[in-house]
């Protein structure tokens, strides 16, 4: 046999012994699978071009925060293929989820910051406080219908967002037990800035809140200082009202201005 003819004997069976151990290890071992792709990828990505960074939204962070959140896990199901739309879409209790550009807005708008607390009134579907997570170091975030509040919790815990905490109650009063908060953000309208909120914000702390009756409303920008707010006019708006406590002074101050 030449010298060639034996070292390609040679390589051949040094192949096929590997080719033995790599499928014998194959056996005695488990191997991990191929990551699967995420099919509406493409989609989240397509959202932030067209509807996010076309008008306006700037922070990298905002921007990767809605690449990487699945809008349709927070819609019923047969809604969720408008999940990458920017529109608001129903989901139940006469509530919707608001339009992906509208958060992307208010969260850039907040300023988050990595070690803020952050408190949210109306947690809706979850979406929201989802983005401010990837965002934040924590959010308080409570919701007055308890078929959405207990839904979007079940969500949030799914997605494995664990530095969210919810509660089913009225917004209006805050969280006292976790305040002072970093920041606050509303997802439904008052038609005047509740009390509690700004006495659970910090020194220091920023607000983004649209005010105004159910067809006239602006989104303001607000920061905290000697306990007071200062406010700035961002953007015209249409949020659903904000409903218990809020909903009622609205009415009572209506009758007030009403009387002779």
């Amino acid at each position: 046999m030449s010298l060639r003819a034996t070292l390609v004997l040679v390589i051949s069976v040094s192949f096929a012994s590997q080719c033995l151990v790599d499928v014998r290890s194959r056996g005695d071992e488990p191997v991990a699978a191929a990551p699967v792709a995420d099919p509406t990828e493409p989609a989240r990505k397509r959202m932030v071009e067209r509807h996010l960074v076309e008008r306006g939204i700037k922070d990298p962070r905002v921007l990767d925060a809605f690449r990487t959140v699945p809008r349709h896990r927070f819609l019923p199901e047969s809604t969720s293929r408008q999940a990458y739309d920017d529109e608001s879409i129903p989901i139940g209790e006469g509530q919707t989820i608001t339009p992906p550009f509208d958060v992307a807005f208010m969260t850039e708008s907040l300023q988050p910051k990595p070690t803020d607390k952050v408190y949210e009134v109306g947690t809706g579907s979850g979406y929201q406080a989802s983005i401010l997570s990837r965002l934040v170091k924590e959010v308080y975030s409570v919701e007055i219908k308890p078929p959405l509040g207990k839904r979007a919790a079940q969500v949030i815990k799914d997605l494995g967002y664990t530095n969210i905490h919810t509660r089913i109650g009225d917004g209006y009063a805050g969280w006292p037990d976790a305040a002072p908060f970093d920041a606050i953000i509303v997802t439904c309208a008052p038609e005047a800035i509740p009390q509690p909120l700004v006495d659970q914000l910090k020194e220091g702390g920023r607000i983004v809140i649209p005010v105004g009756n159910r067809f006239n409303q602006m989104v303001y920008y607000g920061t905290k200082k000697d306990g007071k707010l200062t406010l700035k006019e961002l953007r015209p708006t249409l949020f659903v009202p904000m409903t218990g406590r809020a909903q009622r002074e609205a009415i009572e101050a209506r009758k007030n201005k009403e009387k002779p």
